[in-house]
């Protein structure tokens, strides 16, 4: 389900500010390179991430779901100067291409990519966090979103990615597949959550944003 035509989304990218050239090439590369490359965040929510970023001045920044850090370097943009990114992925094969744009997009300094399980290294990480992405399997999304929070600073903010997954969130029960059904039962999760605010946005394939407020 398109939420918007090819133009009229042409139509906003024309009115956003510009990719980089570094982000351009990731985007092309990633389209002509990489399996399903609609996984890549694109132009105009890398714009939203980067503005949001950017209003948030986050110190540290967790991303669950590194694909090939076209989010990552578009969430750095907002880092303070000695701010800090961590990306976890399970697919080990993109690290290499992740490092490469990384360290083209000037953040290699200020990054860490990590492969692995996001649900075991995340209970070991000792920072807390300021902004959390999530965009990785949908199965488990609210296994990532409670873990998430406990790093998450009181006024900090958690993104989630495909919360609308194409329209299907709004088919029947009957007719959910597998990732519906917990795409579902997150989005109602978290908006039961009473620790939080949070507003659904209907940007590209769904982003849920969510501020911690106790």
């Amino acid at each position: 389900m398109e939420f918007i035509s090819d133009e009229l989304l042409k139509y906003c990218e024309d009115h956003s500010t510009n990719e980089s050239e570094v982000l351009r090439e990731l985007n092309r590369n990633t389209h002509a390179k990489v399996l399903s490359p609609r996984m890549l965040s694109g132009h105009l929510q890398g714009r939203f991430l980067a503005m949001i970023s950017r209003m948030i001045k986050p110190k540290n920044i967790l991303e669950i779901g590194t694909y090939t850090g076209y989010s990552g370097i578009c969430l750095a943009e907002g880092l303070t100067n000695d701010g800090k990114i961590i990306t976890i992925d399970i697919n080990d094969e993109l690290h290499e291409m992740v490092s490469n744009y990384f360290d083209k997009a000037g953040i290699t300094n200020k990054s860490e990519i990590i492969c692995g399980d996001a649900r075991e290294i995340i209970p070991g990480l000792n920072e807390k966090f300021d902004l959390i992405f999530i965009d990785a399997d949908k199965e488990s999304y609210s296994t990532y979103y409670d873990l998430a929070f406990e790093k998450l600073n009181i006024g900090g903010y958690i993104i989630a990615d495909n919360v609308l997954w194409s329209g299907n969130v709004l088919k029947e029960e009957k007719n959910w597949d597998r990732d519906t059904k917990w795409i579902v039962a997150f989005n109602e999760k978290v908006n039961s959550d009473e620790r939080a605010n949070k507003v659904l946005l209907p940007i590209r394939d769904g982003l849920y944003l969510i501020e911690r407020i106790k």
